[in-house]
């Protein structure tokens, strides 16, 4: 197989990186829409420097604050038709991977018609507005990815629009931003990103560039581990120190440039049913079934599992499935009637056949029989 590096995006990386490098949005357009929530960007500043630094060097802007958590595809055909109306020329995403990947779509949708039933094709027009970024949790990469996932409630699952045109032009990392998230969704999220860095090691198109990143993404994040669980233990997102979460925004954006060069596996396969059908959170559904997937490449390919494992300090796989035990805490309930249903979905996505141990229908619902065994 040949593969490939690409990374178009520039990245800046600082506290107040956004109003210290002001300048930057002025190569980008004439007139902005901020891409966000409801209410977490207001609350951790993120939103206000965007505008401190749009302001400063003269930029007008609108807000478009309607993006849900698992954005829909109404959500981004509306956030597309706002921007037309106001006439902005860029877009700036503010938030986790909902409002990012929500802008993805906005910014492809903006520039070009596309009707609903070929927006996830990959056929488009060479046409996109510039993005730029702020994530502010520690866990999609979606700063760094060419992937937009949208509730596609017409195929009852999460779909993705993949196309280099969706690399951001700039993304800002300032790990303030994070700093008052809470405990459980710290910990999902940081597990979203620990599954992008495993899973692109277990993708047919990891490199040796994207394992290199993805080791240093694994080891970044488990040296976190302690203080997420004492956080988790005291209810407390106070005992996660600034510096803890700058290294976890890191590690996130690492795994995010791993899954650029590689995509997912079977784990974000079957965890997309149980966030469609039973509202998990992402990052928790793959945690709850990624210890589960490496066990099965234990048996398959112990070679490339102990690889992995050295990097968590671990020497089974077993080890990691009881590490994020601890950390998701108790399970949600699935039948037996969900579990066929989901696995039969998950085989037949493209996500299986990206996985190096490539999983049979059988194996899918013995993962998740296991993951949910109380």
């Amino acid at each position: 197989m040949t593969n490939k590096y690409y990374m178009p995006t520039k990245v800046i990386m600082g506290n107040d990186c956004i109003i210290k490098n002001s300048e930057i949005f002025m190569t980008l357009g004439k007139k902005a829409l901020i891409v966000t929530g409801a209410q977490s960007a207001k609350r951790n500043g993120s939103e206000r420097d965007i505008k401190i630094a749009l302001e400063a060097v003269g930029i007008p802007y609108e807000v478009f604050d309607k993006v849900m958590s698992n954005p829909t595809i109404s959500c981004v055909y509306e956030g597309a038709t706002f921007a037309n109306k106001n006439a902005v020329d860029f877009i700036i995403a503010i938030g986790g991977g909902s409002p990012m990947d929500a802008a993805k779509a906005i910014a492809l949708l903006a520039a070009q018609e596309i009707e609903e039933e070929n927006l996830f094709s990959g056929i488009y027009e060479h046409k996109v507005l510039p993005m730029a970024f702020v994530p502010t949790t520690s866990g999609t990469g979606s700063e760094v990815t060419q992937y937009s996932i949208l509730t596609n409630d017409k195929a009852q699952t999460k779909t993705s629009i993949a196309s280099d045109l969706l690399f951001p032009t700039v993304t800002f990392l300032d790990a303030k931003y994070t700093e008052h998230l809470g405990v459980l969704t710290t910990i999902n999220t940081v597990i979203d990103a620990l599954s992008h860095a495993v899973e692109g090691m277990l993708s047919v198109k990891a490199s040796f560039v994207s394992n290199a990143l993805a080791l240093t993404s694994i080891r970044m994040i488990i040296n976190c581990v302690p203080d997420l669980l004492q956080a988790l233990q005291s209810g407390s997102e106070t005992v996660i120190s600034l510096k803890q979460r700058e290294q976890l925004l890191h590690a996130s954006f690492l795994a995010g440039i791993v899954i650029a060069q590689t995509g997912t596996t079977a784990v974000h396969a079957m965890g997309y049913s149980l966030t469609y059908f039973k509202e998990i959170d992402h990052g928790r559904a793959n945690g709850l079934l990624l210890g589960e997937y490496l066990k099965l490449v234990e048996k398959v390919q112990p070679d490339l599992s102990g690889t992995i494992l050295e990097g968590m300090n671990f020497s089974e796989a077993q080890q990691l499935k009881e590490l994020l035990d601890e950390l998701l805490g108790d399970k949600e309930e699935i039948s037996v009637e969900e579990i066929k249903q989901y696995s039969k979905r998950a085989i037949q996505t493209k996500n299986i056949a990206n996985s190096v141990v490539e999983p049979l229908e059988d194996d899918l619902r013995t993962i998740f029989t296991q993951s949910f065994a109380k």
